[in-house]
């Protein structure tokens, strides 16, 4: 039998996640909605972006509102990392 890591995150909490993609008018909007999928709390005051410093892409902070447990956290990120504008989720 193998034994689960324990997550180091205490669930429920509200969760920030980076996300970096590119420079294109949906961006801010697209990682909204993957994001209010599993979290639908979610609204678009809790992102951030700003601009790389030459202008090619954006970074958006997203502070997930009310993760409630690791398998919506997983699915957060799935979500963001499949779709077609973003580069890296951290």
């Amino acid at each position: 039998m193998s034994e689960q890591n324990p997550s180091l995150i205490e669930f429920p909490c509200n969760f920030t996640i980076k996300v970096m993609g590119i420079q294109h008018p949906e961006f801010t909007s697209s990682v909204l909605a993957c994001v209010q999928k599993h979290a639908p709390e979610t609204q678009a005051h809790h992102i951030s972006v700003r601009p790389s410093s030459k202008g090619n892409y954006l970074g958006a902070t997203v502070e997930a509102a009310n993760v409630q447990n690791q398998e919506q956290l997983n699915n957060i990120y799935r979500e963001l990392t499949g779709h077609e504008l973003v580069k890296m989720v951290l």
